[in-house]
């Protein structure tokens, strides 16, 4: 069940200079509240989907463990719990839109260290999962 979907904004670390804030779309899907996997145990029921905005300052990819940081402490979510997905849409581009930069879907694991995500390591998903990814995506785009 989908519970966040909006534009989410993070504080930069840069003190008065706000180095490094930026925005992104945000959704957290909670899997314990579907009432179609009832009575299924998941070890990571909770998947934040977090994406670029046009008017951030800051990608999404650049500041992946500061915004993990930033959303397990204002949404209370165990890191443990929790599975992290970078999404990045297709693009077109050129004269025509003639070339194609595919969609592109990346779990991201970190290492946790006193509430602080740290050494974020990328990697594609397993086929199914995948697919249950973007099936979450595609239910509220």
């Amino acid at each position: 069940m989908l519970t966040y979907d909006n534009v989410y904004s993070w504080a930069g670390w840069g003190g008065k200079l706000r180095l490094g804030n930026g925005k992104c779309r945000l959704r957290i899907f909670d899997l314990r509240k579907d009432e179609t996997v009832k009575g299924v145990s998941f070890l990571k029921p909770i998947i934040v989907v977090i994406a670029d905005v046009p008017d951030s300052k800051m990608s999404i990819r650049s500041c992946t463990s500061h915004i993990a940081t930033c959303v397990i402490n204002d949404f209370n979510i165990d890191p443990s719990r929790m599975l992290w997905i970078e999404y990045y849409p297709q693009t077109n581009y050129g004269q025509e839109g003639e070339r194609v930069i595919p969609e592109r879907i990346e779990a991201v694991e970190f290492e946790w260290r006193k509430d602080n995500a740290i050494r974020p390591k990328w990697r594609p998903l397993q086929p199914q999962l995948l697919e249950a990814v973007k099936n979450l995506i595609s239910q509220k785009d």
